[in-house]
C-alpha cells in the first residue's frame, strides 16, 4: 500500500489518498504498446455494447471498467508470453516491437481508460474543451481527490504489486478474488432465482389491500419506508459504490433524502398541492387532469387543461432548481479563495503534492490541443443543427446557449464531484444534449485525468487513449442502440416489460416538458407549477446560512461538512432511481464509512471490496442473460415478484378511475 512514512509535504493532504495511492513512479514502464491497444480496443467494444444493452432494462445494470480490468490481466500476460519479441526496422527511427516485455500496470490502466469514456455521439467531445480549461483547478489541486478513482487505484495495486502474506491472513489479491467469487455466486439469487431481493418492501406484505401502506412502503413505486435491497445492483446502480463515498457526503445525501422523501413529499401529497392525490405519489409519467396518461394534442390541450406530474416528480424539479443555485453560491463562498489562488499559481512552478511533483517529469497536454478540439466540435455542432434543422429543431443560438451553460457549471459541479463523489446534473434546466452531456463528459474526462495522475500515466498518452476511446465507444453505443430498437418489439413502451428503459422514460418526460409543451406552460406564468421557482432563491440562501454558521462557531468543525448542493440535490437521480436504491445505498454507506471504519482494515480492503462486488455481479449478470435470458427461460413464482406493491401507484382523489385501483 501507499508509503505513508513520507514527510507530510511528500504525500497527499487527503487522508484517503495518502492511504491508497503510491508515492513512487517507475518511468521505465512502457505504455503505448501493441497489447495495450489491442486489449483496450476489445474492452471498449465489448463493454460499450454490454452497457448500452443492459442500460435499457427495467433494472439497469452497469458493467463497470473493473470487470474489463480483471479480464485483461490474464490476456495481457498471455500476449506477453506468446507474441514474438522481434524488433522491426531495427536501428531506424521506426524501430518497434509487438512485445516489449511483461504486461505492466501502466498498460493495464490505459487499456481500462479506453473503455471508461462512455460516449454515444460526437457532441460529447465538447467536454474535452471544458476539461482542458479547468484542469488546473480540478486535477492539479491536491484537494480535488475524486474518491471513485481510489477503487481503481486499489485494484491496480492489488493485481500488480507483490505482497508478502502474513501468517493467518490473506493478501489483498487473495481477498479480492475471494470477494469476486462470493459476489459472482450470490448474484444468481437477486439476478434470477429470487428477484424479490432487489426490493424487500415488507410493509406492503403486511397490508395487501391498503393503498396508503403501499404508497409508503414500496421501494420501487412508493416512498420506500423501511424498504431495502440485498442486491449490489440495487445499491450501486445510480449513486455509484457507497464504499467509495466519503462518510460526510453519505450523511449529506441521507439528510437530504429523508427531508425530500419522508417530509416534503408526503406534506405536498396529503395537502393535495397541485391536485397531487389525482396522480401516483411517485411516478415519472405525465398525466392529464383526470389522472390518465398524457398525450399531447395542441387543440385538446387548450380545451382540456394542463399537463400534470406526480407529487414526487414536481418536488424533485423544485429541489433540482434549488440545488443549481446552491452549487454556485456554495463554491463561491467555500472555494472562491482556492480558485483564485489556483489561478495565480497556475503560471508558477508550484508543487501541490507528491503526485504533482512526480508528474512534472512528463510532457503536459498543451491547451491548444483542447481548444482545437473544442472549436472544431462546436463548428460541427452548429453545422449539424443548421443542416438538419428540420430533424433536430435546435437553432444555432440554442447550441451556443447550451454550451455557455455547460461551460459555466463545469467548474462548480466538478468541485462538488471531486470532493464528495456526487455529481449534480444540469439537465434540470438544459435538456439540450449540448448542455448536459458536454458538462457530464467534461467531469468524466477530468476524473480520468486524475486517475492518470495517481497512476503516473504520461498526460499525452492519457489524452490519446481518451480520444480513441471516445471514437470507438461512440460507434458501438450508437450501433447497439439502433440494433435494439430494430429488433425488440415495443421497446420501452410497456412499463412492465424487462425492456422498460427507466432512464429513457424519464428523459422522455423531461423532453415533453421542456420541448413539446414548453417550460412556460409548466413552470412559467402560464403553468401549474410556477411556485417551484421560488426554490431557486431558497437554494441560494441555504449555503449562506451554513457559511455564516462556520464564522459564528469556528470551533464546530462538523458545520463545514454540511454541503448544501449535495444535501439539497440528494434525490437528483430520482426518478429513474427509486427509494430502495437510496435506502440501501445509505445503509451500506453508513456501515462502511462510519461503523466499521478502522484505518488499517479500510486501507487494505474497502476499495478492493467495492471493485470485487462490481466485478462479480457483472460476470454473473452477463452469464445469466446469455445462458438463460436469451432463451427466455424464467421462473414464475412469488419470490420473483420484484416489489409486491401493486397499489402503490394508485391515486387517492375521490372519483378518479384507474384500472386495478380502488375507487375512492
Amino acid at each position: 500500500m501507499a508509503n505513508v512514512e513520507h514527510e507530510p509535504e511528500e504525500n497527499s493532504p487527503v487522508k484517503q489518498v495518502a492511504l491508497t495511492v503510491s508515492t513512487t513512479d517507475d518511468e521505465s514502464l512502457l505504455v503505448l504498446t501493441f497489447q495495450m491497444w489491442v486489449l483496450g480496443s476489445l474492452s471498449c467494444v465489448l463493454l460499450s455494447f454490454l452497457n448500452q444493452f443492459f442500460g435499457l432494462r427495467k433494472e439497469p445494470l452497469t458493467v463497470s471498467a473493473i470487470s474489463s480490468q480483471i479480464a485483461v490481466v490474464p490476456l495481457g500476460k498471455l500476449m506477453a508470453a506468446t507474441i514474438t519479441n522481434r524488433e522491426f526496422f531495427k536501428g531506424t527511427r521506426l524501430e518497434f516491437t509487438l512485445n516489449p516485455g511483461p504486461f505492466n500496470v501502466k498498460e493495464h490502466v490505459l487499456s481500462g481508460i479506453v473503455y471508461a469514456i462512455l460516449i454515444v455521439t460526437s457532441v460529447k467531445v465538447l467536454g474535452f474543451g471544458w476539461a482542458g480549461i479547468y484542469r488546473r483547478y480540478l486535477v492539479e489541486s491536491a484537494a480535488m481527490w475524486w474518491p471513485a478513482n481510489l477503487v481503481q487505484v486499489s485494484l491496480f495495486r492489488a493485481l500488480h504489486e507483490k505482497e508478502k502474506r502474513k501468517k493467518g491472513a490473506v493478501t489483498r489479491t487473495q481477498f479480492f478474488f475471494i470477494a469476486v467469487i462470493c459476489s459472482f455466486a450470490y448474484y444468481i439469487f437477486p439476478g434470477y432465482l429470487f428477484q424479490m431481493l432487489t426490493s424487500l418492501s415488507w410493509i406492503c406484505w403486511t397490508s395487501p389491500k391498503s393503498v396508503l401502506a403501499q404508497q409508503l412502503g414500496s421501494g420501487l413505486s412508493g416512498l420506500g419506508l423501511f424498504a431495502f435491497g440485498l442486491d449490489w445492483a440495487t445499491i450501486s446502480s445510480y449513486l455509484g459504490s457507497p464504499l467509495a463515498s466519503p462518510w460526510f457526503a453519505t450523511a449529506n445525501v441521507a439528510v437530504g433524502y429523508v427531508f425530500v422523501v419522508y417530509i416534503l413529499t408526503p406534506i405536498c401529497y396529503w395537502l393535495n398541492v397541485f391536485n397531487a392525490k389525482t396522480f401516483p405519489i411517485f411516478s415519472q409519467d405525465l398525466f392529464s387532469s383526470t389522472g390518465q396518461d398524457f398525450h399531447l394534442d395542441t387543440d385538446a390541450y387548450c380545451r382540456e387543461g394542463p399537463l400534470y406530474i406526480s407529487t414526487f416528480f414536481s418536488v424533485t424539479y423544485g429541489v433540482g432548481f434549488a440545488s443549481l443555485a446552491a452549487i454556485v453560491v456554495q463554491v463561491a463562498l467555500f472555494h472562491g479563495r482556492d480558485i483564485w489562488e489556483q489561478s495565480k499559481s497556475s503560471f508558477q512552478e508550484k508543487t501541490m503534492d507528491i503526485h504533482t511533483k512526480l508528474m512534472r517529469k512528463y510532457k503536459q497536454v498543451p491547451e491548444l490541443w483542447f481548444l482545437i478540439i473544442l472549436i472544431a466540435t462546436m463548428g460541427l455542432s452548429l453545422f449539424a443543427c443548421e443542416y438538419y434543422k428540420d430533424q433536430l429543431q435546435l437553432p444555432w443560438w440554442g447550441v451556443l446557449l447550451a454550451c455557455g451553460i455547460a461551460f459555466f457549471f463545469t467548474l462548480p459541479i466538478g468541485i462538488i464531484a471531486a470532493i464528495t463523489n456526487q455529481t449534480p446534473g444540469i439537465n434540470i434546466i438544459t435538456e439540450y444534449t449540448y448542455g448536459y452531456i458536454s458538462m457530464a463528459q467534461a467531469v468524466t474526462f477530468l476524473q480520468d485525468f486524475k486517475l492518470g495522475r495517481y497512476m503516473k500515466i504520461p498526460p499525452r498518452t492519457m489524452f490519446m487513449a481518451q480520444v480513441v476511446g471516445t471514437l470507438i465507444s461512440g460507434l458501438v453505443y450508437l450501433s447497439t442502440a439502433w440494433w435494439l430498437i430494430e429488433n425488440i418489439p415495443n421497446i420501452w413502451m410497456d412499463e412492465t416489460s424487462v425492456w422498460s428503459c427507466p432512464s429513457n422514460r424519464t428523459f422522455y418526460a423531461a423532453s415533453v416538458i421542456w420541448g413539446l409543451v414548453s417550460p412556460r406552460r409548466i413552470f412559467g406564468n402560464l403553468g401549474t407549477y410556477e411556485a417551484v421557482n421560488w426554490l431557486f432563491l431558497g437554494g441560494a440562501i441555504a449555503p449562506i446560512l451554513v457559511w455564516l454558521a462556520t464564522k459564528a462557531f469556528p470551533k464546530q468543525k462538523w458545520i463545514r461538512l454540511i454541503n448544501m448542493p449535495v444535501l439539497i440535490g440528494a434525490t437528483g437521480s430520482m426518478p429513474p432511481a427509486t427509494a430502495v436504491n437510496y435506502t440501501s445505498w445509505i445503509l451500506l454507506g453508513f456501515l462502511f464509512g462510519f461503523v466499521v471504519y478502522k484505518p488499517d482494515w479500510w486501507r487494505r480492503h474497502n476499495y478492493v471490496l467495492s471493485g470485487a462486488l462490481d466485478a462479480g455481479l457483472a460476470f454473473m449478470a452477463v452469464l445469466i442473460y446469455f445462458c438463460l435470458g436469451m432463451e427466455e427461460i424464467s421462473l414464475n413464482w412469488w419470490g420473483n415478484n420484484l416489489d409486491g406493491c401493486p397499489l402503490a401507484t394508485c391515486p387517492t382523489a375521490k372519483g378518479v378511475v384507474v384500472d386495478g385501483c380502488p375507487l375512492f
